[in-house]
Protein backbone atom coordinates (compact mmCIF):
# COMPACT_ATOMS: atom_id res chain seq x y z
CA UNK A 1 0.00 0.00 0.00
CA UNK A 2 1.58 3.48 -0.62
CA UNK A 3 0.31 6.53 0.73
CA UNK A 4 1.11 10.41 -1.45
CA UNK A 5 1.22 12.98 1.67
CA UNK A 6 2.40 16.85 0.50
CA UNK A 7 3.12 19.65 1.87
CA UNK A 8 1.37 22.69 2.76
CA UNK A 9 -0.59 23.91 -0.75
CA UNK A 10 -0.11 27.16 -1.51
CA UNK A 11 -3.11 29.20 -2.80
CA UNK A 12 -4.00 28.50 -6.49
CA UNK A 13 -0.81 27.55 -8.24
CA UNK A 14 -0.22 24.82 -5.27
CA UNK A 15 -4.05 23.31 -5.36
CA UNK A 16 -3.98 23.23 -9.21
CA UNK A 17 -0.19 21.62 -9.61
CA UNK A 18 -1.65 19.22 -6.94
CA UNK A 19 -4.92 18.47 -8.45
CA UNK A 20 -3.25 18.14 -11.74
CA UNK A 21 -0.55 15.49 -10.22
CA UNK A 22 -2.99 13.00 -8.01
CA UNK A 23 -4.25 11.44 -11.16
CA UNK A 24 -0.87 10.54 -12.13
CA UNK A 25 0.22 9.57 -8.81
CA UNK A 26 -2.46 6.92 -8.60
CA UNK A 27 -2.16 5.64 -12.09
CA UNK A 28 1.94 5.58 -12.38
CA UNK A 29 3.01 5.19 -9.25
CA UNK A 30 0.03 3.24 -7.87
CA UNK A 31 -0.61 5.26 -4.87
CA UNK A 32 -4.10 4.42 -2.93
CA UNK A 33 -4.25 7.51 -0.68
CA UNK A 34 -3.46 10.89 -1.40
CA UNK A 35 -3.27 13.54 1.76
CA UNK A 36 -2.67 16.60 1.24
CA UNK A 37 -1.98 19.66 3.62
CA UNK A 38 -4.46 22.55 2.82
CA UNK A 39 -4.33 24.98 5.74
CA UNK A 40 -2.57 28.01 3.34
CA UNK A 41 -4.91 26.68 0.12
CA UNK A 42 -6.80 30.30 -0.09
CA UNK A 43 -5.54 32.90 -1.08
CA UNK A 44 -2.15 30.97 0.51
CA UNK A 45 -3.21 32.24 4.31
CA UNK A 46 -6.61 29.03 5.61
CA UNK A 47 -9.02 27.44 3.74
CA UNK A 48 -12.52 28.17 2.40
CA UNK A 49 -15.30 24.83 2.24
CA UNK A 50 -14.90 25.82 -1.54
CA UNK A 51 -11.53 25.17 -1.62
CA UNK A 52 -11.70 22.33 -0.01
CA UNK A 53 -14.50 20.65 -1.94
CA UNK A 54 -12.48 21.13 -5.21
CA UNK A 55 -9.48 19.19 -3.76
CA UNK A 56 -11.24 16.29 -2.28
CA UNK A 57 -14.15 16.17 -5.79
CA UNK A 58 -10.19 16.02 -7.49
CA UNK A 59 -9.00 13.10 -5.32
CA UNK A 60 -7.72 13.68 -2.66
CA UNK A 61 -8.66 11.59 0.26
CA UNK A 62 -7.89 13.57 3.13
CA UNK A 63 -7.10 17.13 3.96
CA UNK A 64 -5.00 18.12 7.02
CA UNK A 65 -4.24 21.15 8.24
CA UNK A 66 -2.63 23.72 11.44
CA UNK A 67 -2.63 27.14 12.83
CA UNK A 68 -4.14 28.59 9.76
CA UNK A 69 -7.48 26.72 9.63
CA UNK A 70 -9.00 29.54 11.66
CA UNK A 71 -8.34 32.11 9.47
CA UNK A 72 -11.68 32.02 7.71
CA UNK A 73 -14.46 32.13 9.36
CA UNK A 74 -16.97 29.77 7.48
CA UNK A 75 -14.61 26.49 8.14
CA UNK A 76 -15.37 26.27 11.68
CA UNK A 77 -18.71 25.13 10.64
CA UNK A 78 -18.02 23.08 8.04
CA UNK A 79 -14.92 21.42 9.99
CA UNK A 80 -18.19 19.76 11.97
CA UNK A 81 -19.56 18.36 9.09
CA UNK A 82 -16.70 17.39 6.23
CA UNK A 83 -15.20 14.42 8.28
CA UNK A 84 -12.06 14.41 5.39
CA UNK A 85 -10.90 17.63 6.43
CA UNK A 86 -9.37 17.93 9.99
CA UNK A 87 -7.72 20.05 12.19
CA UNK A 88 -5.20 19.31 14.65
CA UNK A 89 -6.62 16.81 17.38
CA UNK A 90 -4.46 18.73 20.64
CA UNK A 91 -7.00 21.85 19.92
CA UNK A 92 -9.06 21.99 23.45
CA UNK A 93 -12.41 20.14 23.94
CA UNK A 94 -15.16 21.84 22.29
CA UNK A 95 -12.91 23.27 19.23
CA UNK A 96 -15.13 22.52 16.17
CA UNK A 97 -14.05 19.62 13.95
CA UNK A 98 -12.20 16.60 14.77
CA UNK A 99 -8.40 15.63 14.75
CA UNK A 100 -8.42 12.30 13.04
CA UNK A 101 -10.76 10.55 10.49
CA UNK A 102 -10.49 7.21 8.50
CA UNK A 103 -10.91 6.87 4.96
CA UNK A 104 -11.38 3.30 3.02
CA UNK A 105 -9.93 2.31 -0.46
CA UNK A 106 -10.54 -0.72 -2.12
CA UNK A 107 -9.90 -3.27 1.14
CA UNK A 108 -8.10 -0.87 3.21
CA UNK A 109 -9.04 1.25 5.57
CA UNK A 110 -6.55 5.00 6.81
CA UNK A 111 -6.21 6.82 9.66
CA UNK A 112 -5.12 10.27 9.36
CA UNK A 113 -4.23 11.83 12.23
CA UNK A 114 -3.24 15.85 12.63
CA UNK A 115 -1.58 17.10 15.60
CA UNK A 116 -0.25 20.59 15.99
CA UNK A 117 3.49 21.70 18.18
CA UNK A 118 3.71 23.65 20.87
CA UNK A 119 7.22 25.25 20.42
CA UNK A 120 7.27 28.64 19.40
CA UNK A 121 3.38 28.26 18.05
CA UNK A 122 0.33 28.56 20.57
CA UNK A 123 -0.02 26.64 23.78
CA UNK A 124 -2.43 24.35 23.23
CA UNK A 125 -2.77 20.63 24.90
CA UNK A 126 -0.10 18.71 24.55
CA UNK A 127 0.66 16.77 21.12
CA UNK A 128 2.54 13.70 22.85
CA UNK A 129 -0.18 13.15 25.02
CA UNK A 130 -3.18 13.64 22.42
CA UNK A 131 -1.21 11.53 19.66
CA UNK A 132 -1.32 8.70 22.03
CA UNK A 133 -4.57 8.55 23.00
CA UNK A 134 -5.32 9.51 19.20
CA UNK A 135 -3.87 6.28 18.26
CA UNK A 136 -5.36 4.03 21.05
CA UNK A 137 -8.92 5.31 19.86
CA UNK A 138 -8.20 4.29 16.67
CA UNK A 139 -7.30 1.33 17.72
CA UNK A 140 -7.57 -1.96 14.94
CA UNK A 141 -10.70 0.44 12.90
CA UNK A 142 -7.97 1.21 10.45
CA UNK A 143 -5.41 -0.71 8.95
CA UNK A 144 -2.81 1.71 8.98
CA UNK A 145 -2.17 5.57 10.80
CA UNK A 146 -0.32 8.36 9.43
CA UNK A 147 0.23 11.61 11.26
CA UNK A 148 0.18 15.06 10.16
CA UNK A 149 2.26 17.07 12.77
CA UNK A 150 2.33 21.05 12.50
CA UNK A 151 5.25 22.31 14.04
CA UNK A 152 7.58 25.13 13.95
CA UNK A 153 10.58 22.93 15.90
CA UNK A 154 12.53 20.44 13.75
CA UNK A 155 13.16 19.20 17.64
CA UNK A 156 9.47 18.65 18.41
CA UNK A 157 8.80 17.17 15.32
CA UNK A 158 11.64 14.46 15.63
CA UNK A 159 11.07 14.00 19.46
CA UNK A 160 7.34 12.88 18.02
CA UNK A 161 8.59 11.01 15.58
CA UNK A 162 10.36 8.78 17.69
CA UNK A 163 7.67 8.60 20.32
CA UNK A 164 4.99 7.18 18.33
CA UNK A 165 7.54 4.81 16.60
CA UNK A 166 6.06 1.43 15.99
CA UNK A 167 2.92 2.69 16.49
CA UNK A 168 2.03 4.76 13.47
CA UNK A 169 3.19 3.76 9.66
CA UNK A 170 4.28 7.89 9.23
CA UNK A 171 5.06 11.06 11.03
CA UNK A 172 5.34 14.16 8.50
CA UNK A 173 6.30 17.34 9.55
CA UNK A 174 4.94 20.54 8.03
CA UNK A 175 4.23 24.19 8.51
CA UNK A 176 7.85 25.56 7.70
CA UNK A 177 7.45 24.93 4.01
CA UNK A 178 10.88 24.17 3.20
CA UNK A 179 11.37 20.14 2.68
CA UNK A 180 14.12 18.45 4.54
CA UNK A 181 16.07 15.97 3.55
CA UNK A 182 16.30 13.37 6.65
CA UNK A 183 13.65 11.09 5.38
CA UNK A 184 13.92 7.75 6.80
CA UNK A 185 12.22 4.48 8.22
CA UNK A 186 12.29 4.36 12.38
CA UNK A 187 13.63 1.77 14.30
CA UNK A 188 10.19 0.70 15.09
CA UNK A 189 8.68 0.66 11.51
CA UNK A 190 7.65 4.47 11.59
CA UNK A 191 8.20 6.41 7.98
CA UNK A 192 9.17 10.27 8.86
CA UNK A 193 10.27 13.35 7.74
CA UNK A 194 11.02 16.37 9.38
CA UNK A 195 8.95 18.77 7.01
CA UNK A 196 7.24 17.55 4.00
CA UNK A 197 8.03 21.21 2.26
CA UNK A 198 5.39 22.81 0.45
CA UNK A 199 3.17 23.40 -3.16
CA UNK A 200 3.31 26.46 -3.74
CA UNK A 201 5.67 29.05 -5.72
CA UNK A 202 9.37 28.59 -6.25
CA UNK A 203 10.47 32.38 -6.33
CA UNK A 204 9.05 33.10 -3.08
CA UNK A 205 9.31 33.43 0.38
CA UNK A 206 7.42 30.24 1.60
CA UNK A 207 5.42 30.85 -1.34
CA UNK A 208 4.29 34.50 -0.65
CA UNK A 209 5.49 37.05 -3.48
CA UNK A 210 9.14 38.80 -1.52
CA UNK A 211 7.86 42.60 -2.45
CA UNK A 212 5.02 41.72 -0.18
CA UNK A 213 7.03 39.94 2.73
CA UNK A 214 10.63 41.81 2.45
CA UNK A 215 9.05 44.73 3.70
CA UNK A 216 8.06 43.10 6.29
CA UNK A 217 11.77 42.50 7.51
CA UNK A 218 13.04 45.67 6.57
CA UNK A 219 10.65 47.99 8.92
CA UNK A 220 9.33 45.36 11.41
CA UNK A 221 5.77 47.24 10.26
CA UNK A 222 2.95 44.92 9.42
CA UNK A 223 1.91 44.17 6.11
CA UNK A 224 -0.27 42.03 3.95
CA UNK A 225 1.12 39.45 2.12
CA UNK A 226 -0.05 37.71 -1.18
CA UNK A 227 0.64 34.66 -2.92
CA UNK A 228 3.69 34.83 -5.29
CA UNK A 229 3.68 33.96 -8.92
CA UNK A 230 5.77 31.90 -11.29
CA UNK A 231 7.20 28.32 -11.83
CA UNK A 232 5.69 25.81 -8.93
CA UNK A 233 7.70 22.96 -6.81
CA UNK A 234 5.36 20.23 -5.94
CA UNK A 235 7.05 18.58 -2.71
CA UNK A 236 5.88 15.43 -0.47
CA UNK A 237 6.98 12.08 0.26
CA UNK A 238 5.52 8.29 -0.74
CA UNK A 239 5.44 5.92 1.98
CA UNK A 240 4.67 2.33 1.13
CA UNK A 241 3.26 0.17 3.99
CA UNK A 242 2.79 -3.34 4.78
CA UNK A 243 -1.05 -3.35 5.75
CA UNK A 244 -0.18 -6.65 7.36
CA UNK A 245 1.84 -4.69 10.04
CA UNK A 246 0.85 -1.18 9.43
CA UNK A 247 4.60 -0.48 9.16
CA UNK A 248 6.29 1.05 6.66
CA UNK A 249 8.64 -0.81 3.89
CA UNK A 250 10.33 2.58 2.80
CA UNK A 251 9.86 6.32 2.61
CA UNK A 252 10.72 8.32 -0.77
CA UNK A 253 10.76 12.17 -0.76
CA UNK A 254 9.88 13.81 -3.92
CA UNK A 255 9.98 17.52 -5.14
CA UNK A 256 9.29 18.43 -8.80
CA UNK A 257 9.52 22.07 -10.26
CA UNK A 258 7.05 23.21 -13.11
CA UNK A 259 7.79 26.10 -14.83
CA UNK A 260 4.80 27.29 -16.69
CA UNK A 261 3.08 30.17 -14.70
CA UNK A 262 -0.54 29.87 -12.94
CA UNK A 263 -2.62 33.13 -12.02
Amino acid sequence: MKVAMFGDVIGRPGRTRVLAAVAALRARREVDFVVVNGENAAGGMGLTPEVAREMLDGGVDVITTGNHVWSKREMADYLSKESRVLRPANYPVGVPGRGWTIVSGSSLRLAVLNLQGRVFMQPIDCPFVRGRQAVEEIGSSADIIVVDFHAEATSEKQALGLYLDGSVAAVVGTHTHVQTADEKVLAGGTAFITDLGMCGPVNSVIGMDPDTVIPRFLTALPSRFSVARGPVVLSGVIVEVDHSTGRARGVQRFIEEFHDTIR
